[in-house]
């Protein structure tokens, strides 16, 4: 217990010194520092929190967190949440280094866990809930095929018997993973589209899965990439039953959710764009409901969430009204698009740094054609802008509306230098995401 002790101690004098130096940043910094000192950190946490959850999945996994923590705020809880969506081991070292209390009062942790990390994460701290949201392609130089980023959630859950499931059951690689456990399902029974600006399919290619017994599985509904109603005619596997139901209606600048959780209903209204972010909220709904929280501070906390950090962030720039929304994998930046108003000014910002992974291929993979009829610029920016600009020729878009500006800053005051105030659009992978965040305008 020294070691956890002078862990601490040092966390915070490190937060100190930061603060004397305004450098920002650290999220992970101090988590190394914390984690160098004392290796069994998160294990001692443990005493210090009354339960958790985790929340990991390739998409969502800040949006879902972020409203789940919001939830339990709402309930009345302190919580400790690492909202800045560092969520490699240091992250979460820091969160709790810089948020533990050392008193009798015990909080609630919601943890974003990056997928790779999870097991490393059940070495020393257990969550009561897994939330796991989906499995798409994602970073094939950093994980791999799906093959590979499932094992890894899977070995994680391998390790506890006592951890209770909440899982995506429109996704059939994420329901495999209930498999003999303790699991809670969620998922959507029908969707309705009432958006002028919004489109609801797309173009871009879908993975095909195969059941346990090596028949390609089929779709009553398919919502989309492979998120649906499914079953296999050879064996008779199908989605399972969801515990946590929900009908739902798809607006401009929102969604409403019907639920249906324990036979009774409930309805949601989200503020955030896209079918993803209802599953996002349907994710976090299912696992408040399973962790005891009522139906009103549910709704509460719902209907008031603002995303953050380029998850549907809404700013002001220069007097306009700017939408960011990170893209960084082909399902996830296909469904962004979907939501994209064309009669905005459209940037998107591709870097290729560590971080963003450095195989673009995804790009070709995404569904740009949905900016065909993008009726401003289109700004390409980021390290690879110019990659970009030809994936947009090949989308179809007109030439003369791409602009290749490589510096992020100087094409965001270009699209926000008119005066006829047009919305903007922000598409930035996440490196170009973080840049962003910094600026001021």
């Amino acid at each position: 217990m020294l070691r956890f002790y002078t862990a601490l101690i040092c966390a915070r004098l490190i937060l100190f010194m930061m603060k004397v130096l305004r450098h920002k940043g650290g999220t992970s910094f101090i988590g190394m520092a914390v984690l160098k000192i004392c290796p069994n950190f998160l294990k001692y946490c443990k005493k210090y929190i009354s339960y958790s959850a985790a929340v990991t999945g390739t998409n969502g996994k800040t949006t879902t967190s972020g409203l789940l923590a919001q939830i339990y705020k709402q309930d009345g809880n302190r919580v400790i949440h690492n909202t800045q969506g560092a969520n490699m081991l240091t992250g979460i070292a820091n969160m709790f280094a810089l948020n533990i209390k050392l008193s009798s009062h015990k909080d609630v942790a919601v943890i974003e866990s990056d997928e790779a990390y999870l097991t490393k994460l059940y070495d020393f701290l257990k969550p009561d809930y897994l939330v796991v949201t989906n499995l798409f392609r994602d970073q094939l130089d950093r994980y791999g095929e799906l093959s590979t980023t499932a094992s890894f959630i899977q070995n994680a859950i391998d390790k506890s018997d006592s951890t209770i499931l909440v899982l995506n059951a429109d996704d059939p690689l994420v329901a495999n993973f209930g498999k003999n456990k303790k699991a809670i399902y969620y998922g959507i029974e029908d969707v309705e589209y009432h958006s002028n600006k919004h489109n609801h399919s797309s173009c871009a290619p879908t993975e095909v899965f195969n059941c346990i017994c090596n028949n390609p599985l089929e779709y009553d509904k398919q919502f989309f990439a492979q998120e649906g109603h499914y079953h296999c005619s050879s064996c008779g596997y199908k989605r399972p039953e969801p515990d946590c139901k929900a009908h739902v209606k798809i607006y401009d600048n929102h969604s409403e959710i019907k639920v249906i959780w324990n036979n009774n209903s409930y309805e949601f209204k989200l503020n955030l764009v896209g079918l993803y972010n209802v599953y996002n909220a349907l994710g976090a709904i299912t696992c408040a409901f399973a962790s005891g929280v009522e139906y009103e501070p549910i709704k509460q906390a719902v209907s008031n969430y603002k995303s953050i950090f380029g998850r549907a962030e809404k700013r002001i720039i220069n007097g306009h009204n700017t939408l960011i929304q990170l893209i960084k994998n082909p399902t996830g930046a296909s469904e962004v698009l979907k939501t994209v108003d064309l009669n905005s000014n459209i940037i998107v910002a591709i870097n290729d740094n560590y971080a963003d992974g450095r195989d673009i291929s995804w790009l070709w993979d995404s569904d740009f054609e949905q900016l065909k009829e993008a009726k401003k610029l289109v700004i390409t920016s980021g390290i690879r802008a110019k990659d970009m600009a030809l994936r947009l020729k090949y989308a179809g878009i007109e030439q003369d509306k791409i602009q290749v500006v490589e510096d992020i800053k100087q094409a965001i005051e270009i699209a926000a230098s008119s005066d006829n105030m047009e919305d903007i659009t922000i598409l930035p992978s996440y490196t170009a995401l973080l840049s962003i965040n910094k600026m001021k305008f």
